[in-house]
């Protein structure tokens, strides 16, 4: 598999003066600015623009979003296309491969969407994104109370789905089996993602 570069952090405030909405506001700055391909998140205290990931990453990215989809909480839809999300509690924005969320909260405006919307979020590992996705998203997506988070780590060869967030202790569930095999997705989807043919 041909690795992308890695994301590149672009802006950390040393005394931030706004704190994490100014952040958010150098963030929408630089979103603007990029060309396709890109994106960006808040990371740990830094604006990071890293690039789209490879052909093989979205045909997961589509699998998971077709097997999902049928069993969408009633008003939820699952979609892959690139979608902020603030965690203000916790000073970061991430932009999930893929997501569920109750369809109505994106008639806001702005470039976020209310995370408090969301049923399901998942993330595909690469190396550039590795560490986030394994550690600090869980934690993230846990406290913030995010039902459901599917973390594909093409990497490690598994696939995890974290369930039952805590707002102290992230997520208190997880079931994690082989890249290739069926893993349940818990409560509110209930259902089977089957990753038989996601190898590259």
């Amino acid at each position: 598999m041909v690795e992308t570069p890695p994301p590149q952090a672009i802006s950390r405030p040393q005394e931030p003066v706004g704190g994490f909405e100014e952040l958010c506001q150098v963030l929408e700055q630089v979103d603007a600015r990029l060309p396709d391909g890109y994106r960006t998140e808040i990371v740990g205290g830094n604006v990071v623009v890293s690039p789209w990931s490879e052909c093989a990453y979205d045909y997961i990215i589509e699998s998971a979003i077709e097997q999902l989809s049928p069993h969408a909480p009633d008003g939820h839809r699952v979609r892959g296309y690139p979608r902020l999300f603030k965690f203000p509690s916790q000073d970061q924005s991430y932009g999930p491969d893929f997501y569920a969320l109750e369809w109505t909260a994106l008639k806001t405006k702005g470039i976020y969407a209310p995370s408090d919307a969301l049923s399901l979020v998942g993330e595909v590992t690469s190396r550039s994104t590795a560490s986030t996705d394994r550690e600090d998203k869980v934690e993230v997506y846990g406290k913030a109370g995010v039902p459901v988070y599917v973390l594909v780590d093409v990497l490690a060869e598994s696939i995890t789905a974290y369930s039952d967030p805590s707002p102290d202790s992230g997520y208190r569930a997880h079931h994690q089996v082989k890249l290739g095999d069926k893993v349940h997705i818990p409560a509110p989807f209930d259902c089977e993602l089957d990753t038989s043919d996601w190898a590259a």
